[in-house]
């Protein structure tokens, strides 16, 4: 294979190669959009002397297959290790493709699947996200906001009736458990990667930026039929699943070039919370490392900018406004519980913040000024935030506005004429089971043990909220038959079996030992609080996700290939079938 070689060295010392075999990138089984394009990269385990490196695609050297030579890297970050490395290529045949690397004294074979795509079906996409959106969260929604009598619910969810549904695996290439970042890449991409990346697979340098790159979704889009983009969050817009549709690295963390990436990327709309990474260091409330100015940026670049939902309003239904920057908080945005009724967490300081609904129909209203259509992704983010903190009171309540905004999509969609795929999934699940009734009744007898109020089976009964306003909402959490939706992953914590009604949860606090966690003392006098030690490691502050499936529910052109069980991987591929987003595919 041809190659330049990066070293300024003059000569190469060649050790011998340890045992492990070589690192190659698309890892071993992964399937590829055709015309998409990604980094290869081999890793090899030591040096190697670089006439001795052979790499093959079905027996066809791979400089030939990909068009242009490969990078060496004599001494990968100053160490004994090479790597090859072949930036922005693409496989534009479908098919199987066999892969073999070899150094001469060792060699490693992988395969990679290139599919194809039929014409565009969908004029949209709508991906809805509920991050950490638990079987359980789902089932809680229904009672509240359905409410029940005699075991039969009065309505469906939204995010329910939808006429395809499926099982979505969600592990990592790096775990069986997978965080929001590489499970949302796989959504965005199509391609495994670790924990903390996307965009990206993750290799062994230390630079987190230059890591392996997979095209995005929302790149696809853009590129082969100038679609619209639109991403909406109510956590910061930097955090991983927002950041996963444009986003390529291995840090999650790194907010401040994720900022500048969605610059770069240019989404027509942009909107949630996360404004202090977008302000320069010397501005209050900025979390930035530099002087850069990216709401001033954007706004240069022609994007008008919404703090409030008033704002929001006005500019969305502006016919003039095609792009659009709202940023409503510095951090994350509230729930809907401390929005409209307990006024608990950032409500005082910030108001005005928007509904996801309210979100979602500025972005609606933007994105469809657009004649070639639209990929926008809408994240119900708070759900996994409150379901780390045990705060499932909160978790339940964002649950129902993400069906709200679903139930929103979804009209909007069939006055159109059904020309919008949506899907609605969670990127992983949280380990939360509804095991009965939190049920004050029961404590008739003074001193009654906090677990006595548990009612299981016949005594859990039924909850006694209050009827839902139109939304969907109970006016009131704190009655005397609660839904009991428990975790099976706890930190140490005062147990307390009931609602939140001044601030979101917080379970731990630092412990003695530094990087450790304990049971947070603020709730240690609370009436009927228990102390329970948990069942993870010292080191984690909260409940933590869980490995199994999770649901995906899908309605319009391109849904019919929702069934079964899937990997989240293939939630991707049912976009790109959907948007005819395969090199060669016919436009719709």
């Amino acid at each position: 294979m041809k190659y330049l070689v990066a070293t300024s060295a003059l000569a190469l010392v060649v050790i011998a190669s340890p045992l492990a075999a070589q690192t190659i990138y698309p890892i071993d089984r992964a399937e590829i959009l055709a015309g998409a394009s990604f980094d290869f990269k081999v890793e090899f385990p030591g040096l190697v002397e670089p006439a001795a490196i052979k790499v093959t695609i079905n027996g066809t050297d791979a400089t030939a297959i990909f068009g242009k030579p490969g990078n060496f890297v004599v001494r990968e970050d100053g160490k004994d290790q090479s790597a090859l490395l072949l930036r922005d290529v693409s496989l534009s045949k479908p098919g199987t493709y066999r892969i073999e690397v070899s150094d001469g004294t060792h060699s490693r074979g992988i395969g990679w699947n290139v599919y194809d795509t039929g014409a565009r079906k969908a004029k949209n996409v709508i991906l809805f996200i509920g991050d950490g959106l638990s079987l359980a969260h789902r089932v809680g929604a229904r009672l509240l906001s359905k409410q029940i009598s005699e075991g039969k619910s009065f309505g469906k969810l939204a995010m329910d009736d939808m006429p395809r549904m499926a099982l979505v695996g969600t592990a990592g290439s790096d775990s069986i458990i997978t965080d929001s970042a590489n499970s949302a890449s796989a959504y965005a991409t199509g391609h495994k990667t670790a924990t903390n990346a996307m965009g990206v697979y993750a290799d062994r340098t230390i630079d987190v930026f230059d890591d392996p790159r997979v095209e995005t979704i929302t790149s696809l889009a853009k590129r082969r039929h100038g679609m619209a983009i639109g991403i909406v969050t109510n956590t910061e817009i930097e955090d991983a699943t927002p950041a996963a549709m444009v986003a390529h690295t291995r840090r999650r963390a790194a907010y401040d070039q994720i900022v500048e990436q969605f610059f770069a990327a240019r989404p027509e709309v942009l909107m949630g919370g996360g404004a202090a990474n977008f302000l320069p260091q010397a501005a209050t409330a900025s979390k930035r490392r530099d002087d850069l100015d990216y709401i001033a940026k954007f706004r240069d670049a022609g994007y008008p900018y919404a703090t409030t939902a008033s704002e929001l309003h006005a500019l969305a239904a502006k016919p003039d406004t095609k792009r659009l920057l709202g940023l409503f908080t510095p951090g994350n945005m509230d729930g809907v519980l401390d929005r409209k009724f307990l006024k608990g967490g950032g409500v005082s300081k910030y108001p005005e913040q928007p509904d996801l609904t309210e979100q979602l129909q500025g972005a609606l209203d933007i994105l469809a000024r657009h004649d070639n259509g639209f990929f926008l992704m809408v994240e119900s983010g708070l759900i996994d935030k409150y379901a780390h903190m045990l705060d499932m009171d909160r978790a339940v309540y964002d649950t129902i506005m993400l069906d709200n905004a679903v139930r929103l999509a979804k009209d909007w969609a069939k006055a159109r004429g059904e020309d919008t795929l949506i899907l609605v999934v969670s990127d992983h699940s949280h380990p939360n089971s509804l095991v009965g009734t939190v049920n004050d009744d029961m404590t008739t007898i003074p001193n009654t043990p906090l677990r006595e109020r548990i009612g299981v089976y016949e005594k859990a009964g039924f909850p006694n909220y209050p009827a839902p306003d139109k939304d969907g909402y109970p006016a009131r959490i704190d009655v005397s038959r609660r839904l009991a939706i428990m975790s099976a992953s706890l930190p140490d914590h005062y147990e307390t079996l009931r609602p939140k009604l001044d601030n979101p949860n917080e379970p731990t606090e630092k412990g003695d030992t530094p990087g450790t966690f304990k049971a947070n003392e603020k709730y240690r006098n609370a009436p009927g609080s228990m102390l329970r030690l948990g069942n993870l490691p010292a080191m984690m502050s909260a409940s933590v996700h869980s490995g199994e499936d999770v649901i995906l529910t899908a309605i319009g052109p391109g849904s019919d290939r929702v069934s079964g069980a899937m990997d989240n991987t293939e939630v991707f591929r049912v976009i790109a079938d959907a948007l005819g987003l395969a090199a060669g595919a016919a436009a719709k």
